[in-house]
């Protein structure tokens, strides 16, 4: 099997000179329109780990773009985000020939001073996975180029003690944009929601009728993402906007209700309930016991 070539992108510099643009005209931000890219893309032999936040907007002939390990075929309207550290591949050799879309970078030094480089971790999308992309409606499509356009618009010009506020407000009013858009996707899609939730908690069920939590713990949102190839924060926004609560919770409140059955239907000790149910410590269990009912495991035990 041939080894990938892994190049790191560090900078919106870079980045421009490896798609052989011009130099950039901010230093910390820049859209890119994917029909000025000079140079190919890259073969799927070389993958980049870009150091930078990533939103790519493709309304144009549908290609294969991969992150990590996967791949996304994209069709028209599509957007998909990565943060710093994510890597990414051109997995069919997708061409830029008539390409209609964009990408707009920006290194988190723009925002680090300011409240979005305070709330970027709220944008759960940026670590969701390419199958996982938003797909708009044309009046969507039409707010989102737009916001774009204005953020290109403004470092264009002569830059000024403005700019810097004006480009990074744009750009937290099209992320804000962004997280309604998926909200409307989710609940556009709220049959499909319920057969994930249906499945979610069929897999919980099964893992505690093995012995995989003495063997693996209590089992992570990341373990229940594998098993049903989502990101984990996909899969837990998906059950928020579903449920009202994220994957974690209900996680949490399975095993306190599995927890309650076993204090009253059993003579089992609290140390032993705790370890089956997958805790490493018994204090642990005590600990989350107590803050989800309100008294200790022995409390309810004598109490019930």
């Amino acid at each position: 099997m041939a080894i990938s070539k892994l190049v790191v992108v560090e900078s919106i510099s870079q980045s421009h000179k490896n798609l052989g643009l011009a130099a950039p005209k901010h230093p910390l931000v820049s859209v890119i329109r994917i029909k000025d890219i000079i140079d190919p893309l890259p073969p799927s032999d070389v993958r980049f780990r870009i150091e930078l936040y990533n939103i790519i907007f493709k309304n144009g002939p549908a290609g294969s773009l991969g992150y990590g390990r996967n791949s996304y075929d994209f069709q028209q309207g599509t957007m998909i985000f990565s943060s710093p550290g994510q890597v990414i591949s051109n997995n069919e050799g997708l061409t830029t020939n008539q390409e209609a879309g964009w990408m707009l970078q920006f290194h988190r030094d723009l925002i680090r001073r300011s409240t979005l480089g305070k709330s970027i971790n709220n944008y759960s999308f940026f670590s969701y996975d390419v199958q996982e992309a938003l797909h708009l409606s044309d009046e969507e499509k039409s707010i989102i180029n737009d916001l774009a356009d204005k953020i290109e618009r403004e470092y264009d010009q002569n830059i000024d003690k403005h700019s810097q506020k004006l480009i990074i407000s744009t750009l937290g009013l099209l992320l804000d944009y962004c997280q309604r858009f998926y909200d409307r996707q989710f609940y556009t899609r709220i049959n499909l929601n319920k057969d994930h939730l249906e499945k979610f908690n069929e897999i919980l069920k099964n893992y505690y009728q093995t012995e995989m939590p003495l063997k693996q713990g209590i089992p992570s949102v990341t373990y229940f993402g594998k098993v049903m190839n989502m990101s984990p924060k996909y899969l837990s926004d998906l059950l928020k906007k579903e449920t009202g609560f994220g994957a974690q919770a209900h996680i949490q409140d399975f095993v306190i209700d599995r927890a309650k059955t076993e204090l009253l239907g059993t003579t089992e000790t609290i140390s032993r309930i705790a370890y089956e149910l997958g805790f490493e410590y018994p204090q642990h269990f005590s600990k989350m016991f107590k803050r989800k009912v309100g008294m200790s495991p022995i409390e309810y035990r004598l109490l019930n």
